[in-house]
Protein backbone atom coordinates (compact mmCIF):
# COMPACT_ATOMS: atom_id res chain seq x y z
CA UNK A 1 0.00 0.00 0.00
CA UNK A 2 1.58 3.14 -1.01
CA UNK A 3 1.43 6.56 1.52
CA UNK A 4 -0.86 7.93 -0.72
CA UNK A 5 -3.86 4.98 -0.77
CA UNK A 6 -2.98 4.78 3.48
CA UNK A 7 -3.05 8.28 4.26
CA UNK A 8 -4.32 10.87 1.20
CA UNK A 9 -2.06 13.27 -0.28
CA UNK A 10 -2.60 15.81 2.67
CA UNK A 11 -3.24 15.74 5.77
CA UNK A 12 -5.22 18.77 8.42
CA UNK A 13 -4.62 19.06 11.60
CA UNK A 14 -6.84 20.55 14.34
CA UNK A 15 -7.99 20.88 17.53
CA UNK A 16 -8.59 17.11 18.02
CA UNK A 17 -4.83 16.21 16.72
CA UNK A 18 -1.50 16.26 19.05
CA UNK A 19 1.93 16.07 18.24
CA UNK A 20 4.03 13.36 20.14
CA UNK A 21 7.99 13.76 20.29
CA UNK A 22 9.90 10.53 21.82
CA UNK A 23 13.09 10.33 23.64
CA UNK A 24 14.88 12.66 21.00
CA UNK A 25 17.30 12.56 24.09
CA UNK A 26 21.38 13.22 23.46
CA UNK A 27 22.10 9.51 24.31
CA UNK A 28 20.08 7.83 21.41
CA UNK A 29 21.80 10.95 18.70
CA UNK A 30 25.07 10.66 17.41
CA UNK A 31 27.60 10.39 20.44
CA UNK A 32 25.66 9.66 22.73
CA UNK A 33 25.49 6.11 24.47
CA UNK A 34 22.91 4.34 22.93
CA UNK A 35 22.93 6.19 19.70
CA UNK A 36 20.51 6.03 17.09
CA UNK A 37 22.37 6.30 13.52
CA UNK A 38 21.19 9.49 11.85
CA UNK A 39 18.66 10.53 14.66
CA UNK A 40 19.72 14.03 14.71
CA UNK A 41 18.27 14.02 11.78
CA UNK A 42 14.83 13.94 13.09
CA UNK A 43 14.88 17.24 14.89
CA UNK A 44 14.25 19.94 12.13
CA UNK A 45 11.54 17.69 10.77
CA UNK A 46 9.81 18.00 14.02
CA UNK A 47 10.74 21.51 14.60
CA UNK A 48 8.68 21.87 11.21
CA UNK A 49 5.62 20.34 12.32
CA UNK A 50 5.35 22.01 15.66
CA UNK A 51 3.59 25.29 14.46
CA UNK A 52 0.85 22.77 13.16
CA UNK A 53 -0.43 21.78 16.21
CA UNK A 54 -1.83 23.18 19.33
CA UNK A 55 -1.23 20.61 21.85
CA UNK A 56 2.15 18.64 22.28
CA UNK A 57 3.84 15.64 24.25
CA UNK A 58 7.72 15.23 25.34
CA UNK A 59 8.54 11.91 26.48
CA UNK A 60 11.82 11.21 27.94
CA UNK A 61 13.66 8.65 29.19
CA UNK A 62 14.20 8.93 33.01
CA UNK A 63 16.63 6.35 34.33
CA UNK A 64 17.96 5.93 37.86
CA UNK A 65 21.49 4.37 37.43
CA UNK A 66 20.67 1.07 38.33
CA UNK A 67 18.13 0.72 36.20
CA UNK A 68 17.06 -3.02 35.86
CA UNK A 69 17.96 -2.95 31.76
CA UNK A 70 21.72 -1.55 32.34
CA UNK A 71 24.35 -4.09 31.67
CA UNK A 72 27.72 -3.82 31.54
CA UNK A 73 28.15 -6.39 28.73
CA UNK A 74 25.00 -5.34 26.81
CA UNK A 75 23.29 -7.17 24.20
CA UNK A 76 21.70 -4.37 22.74
CA UNK A 77 17.90 -5.79 23.67
CA UNK A 78 15.11 -6.00 25.87
CA UNK A 79 16.85 -6.13 29.19
CA UNK A 80 20.15 -5.60 28.14
CA UNK A 81 21.29 -2.43 27.19
CA UNK A 82 24.03 0.01 27.91
CA UNK A 83 23.47 2.88 30.45
CA UNK A 84 21.38 5.90 28.76
CA UNK A 85 19.57 8.62 29.84
CA UNK A 86 20.54 8.19 33.48
CA UNK A 87 18.76 11.01 35.56
CA UNK A 88 20.41 14.10 35.72
CA UNK A 89 23.17 13.41 32.74
CA UNK A 90 23.72 15.28 29.64
CA UNK A 91 22.83 12.44 27.87
CA UNK A 92 18.95 12.46 29.70
CA UNK A 93 18.58 15.75 28.13
CA UNK A 94 17.00 16.35 25.11
CA UNK A 95 19.07 17.10 21.83
CA UNK A 96 20.08 20.76 21.19
CA UNK A 97 18.54 22.21 18.73
CA UNK A 98 15.21 20.72 19.39
CA UNK A 99 12.52 23.21 20.00
CA UNK A 100 9.93 22.29 23.07
CA UNK A 101 6.60 24.84 22.96
CA UNK A 102 6.25 26.74 26.67
CA UNK A 103 3.02 24.35 27.16
CA UNK A 104 3.88 20.99 25.97
CA UNK A 105 3.49 18.43 28.46
CA UNK A 106 6.78 16.58 29.80
CA UNK A 107 5.92 12.75 30.43
CA UNK A 108 9.30 11.34 32.22
CA UNK A 109 9.16 7.21 32.10
CA UNK A 110 11.44 4.25 33.07
CA UNK A 111 12.55 5.98 36.42
CA UNK A 112 11.27 2.54 38.48
CA UNK A 113 14.46 0.87 38.42
CA UNK A 114 12.82 -2.90 38.28
CA UNK A 115 10.73 -2.06 35.36
CA UNK A 116 11.39 -1.14 31.72
CA UNK A 117 9.28 1.58 29.82
CA UNK A 118 8.83 2.27 26.07
CA UNK A 119 5.84 4.48 26.36
CA UNK A 120 4.31 7.37 27.77
CA UNK A 121 0.84 5.71 27.99
CA UNK A 122 3.27 3.46 30.81
CA UNK A 123 3.68 5.80 33.31
CA UNK A 124 1.60 4.90 36.35
CA UNK A 125 1.26 8.26 37.52
CA UNK A 126 -0.24 10.24 34.47
CA UNK A 127 -3.09 8.84 33.06
CA UNK A 128 -1.83 10.43 29.38
CA UNK A 129 -4.52 8.55 27.24
CA UNK A 130 -7.27 10.13 29.80
CA UNK A 131 -5.38 13.55 29.54
CA UNK A 132 -5.49 13.43 25.70
CA UNK A 133 -9.72 12.07 26.11
CA UNK A 134 -10.33 15.17 28.41
CA UNK A 135 -8.85 17.75 26.05
CA UNK A 136 -10.94 16.04 23.25
CA UNK A 137 -7.87 14.67 21.30
CA UNK A 138 -8.40 11.84 18.75
CA UNK A 139 -5.27 11.49 16.97
CA UNK A 140 -1.61 11.73 17.79
CA UNK A 141 1.06 12.01 15.34
CA UNK A 142 3.61 10.38 16.92
CA UNK A 143 7.64 11.26 16.18
CA UNK A 144 10.84 10.93 17.59
CA UNK A 145 13.84 7.49 18.78
CA UNK A 146 13.79 4.63 18.00
CA UNK A 147 11.31 2.99 15.70
CA UNK A 148 12.13 -0.78 16.69
CA UNK A 149 11.30 0.18 20.25
CA UNK A 150 9.98 3.47 21.94
CA UNK A 151 8.07 4.73 18.87
CA UNK A 152 7.06 1.29 17.81
CA UNK A 153 5.53 0.96 21.32
CA UNK A 154 3.99 4.64 21.46
CA UNK A 155 2.07 3.71 18.48
CA UNK A 156 0.54 0.72 19.61
CA UNK A 157 0.02 2.10 22.87
CA UNK A 158 -1.91 4.98 21.46
CA UNK A 159 -4.28 2.40 18.91
CA UNK A 160 -4.85 0.47 21.87
CA UNK A 161 -6.30 3.31 23.76
CA UNK A 162 -8.59 4.20 20.83
CA UNK A 163 -6.29 6.98 19.00
CA UNK A 164 -6.34 7.07 15.55
CA UNK A 165 -2.30 6.83 14.71
CA UNK A 166 -0.03 9.07 12.12
CA UNK A 167 3.34 7.67 12.15
CA UNK A 168 5.75 10.38 10.33
CA UNK A 169 8.35 8.28 9.12
CA UNK A 170 10.71 11.15 8.20
CA UNK A 171 10.53 12.65 11.59
CA UNK A 172 11.36 9.19 12.95
CA UNK A 173 14.98 6.71 12.96
CA UNK A 174 15.37 2.97 13.77
CA UNK A 175 18.25 1.30 15.46
CA UNK A 176 19.00 -1.70 13.02
CA UNK A 177 17.69 -1.82 9.27
CA UNK A 178 15.32 -5.07 9.92
CA UNK A 179 14.18 -4.74 13.32
CA UNK A 180 12.82 -1.41 11.61
CA UNK A 181 11.37 -2.39 8.60
CA UNK A 182 9.74 -5.38 11.08
CA UNK A 183 8.12 -2.23 12.77
CA UNK A 184 6.89 -0.35 10.63
CA UNK A 185 5.18 -3.50 8.73
CA UNK A 186 3.39 -4.38 12.19
CA UNK A 187 2.25 -0.75 12.65
CA UNK A 188 1.00 -0.78 8.87
CA UNK A 189 -0.50 -3.97 9.85
CA UNK A 190 -2.00 -2.48 13.13
CA UNK A 191 -3.75 0.36 11.85
CA UNK A 192 -1.23 2.77 12.20
CA UNK A 193 -1.17 5.15 9.13
CA UNK A 194 2.25 6.03 7.57
CA UNK A 195 3.03 9.94 6.23
CA UNK A 196 5.61 12.06 5.29
CA UNK A 197 5.74 15.48 7.16
CA UNK A 198 5.50 17.37 3.98
CA UNK A 199 1.56 15.69 3.54
CA UNK A 200 0.86 17.43 6.90
CA UNK A 201 -0.46 20.70 6.98
CA UNK A 202 -2.28 23.23 9.85
CA UNK A 203 -5.43 23.94 9.00
CA UNK A 204 -5.67 26.68 11.55
CA UNK A 205 -8.05 25.31 13.58
CA UNK A 206 -7.49 25.45 17.35
CA UNK A 207 -9.13 24.38 20.64
CA UNK A 208 -11.07 26.78 22.66
CA UNK A 209 -8.93 28.95 25.10
CA UNK A 210 -9.68 27.64 28.76
CA UNK A 211 -9.73 30.83 30.29
CA UNK A 212 -10.92 34.38 28.99
CA UNK A 213 -9.08 38.18 29.10
CA UNK A 214 -10.01 37.81 32.44
CA UNK A 215 -8.21 34.35 33.80
CA UNK A 216 -11.74 33.02 34.27
CA UNK A 217 -12.73 29.52 33.40
CA UNK A 218 -14.42 28.86 29.98
CA UNK A 219 -14.71 25.18 30.18
CA UNK A 220 -13.32 22.29 32.40
CA UNK A 221 -10.31 21.36 31.01
CA UNK A 222 -9.56 18.54 33.47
Amino acid sequence: MTLEENCGETTLTGASDALIVVDVQDDFCPGGSLAVERGDEVIPVINRLIPSFGRWIYTRDWHPANHVSFSDQPLFRDGSWPPHAVQGTRGAEFCRGLDMPMNAILVSKGDDPERETYSGFQVDRLDLAGYLYARKVTRVFITGLATDYCVRQTCLDALSRGFQVYLVEDAVRGVAPDSTAGAFAELMAAGVCRVLSHQIEDSGERAVAPYDEHGNPIYEDD
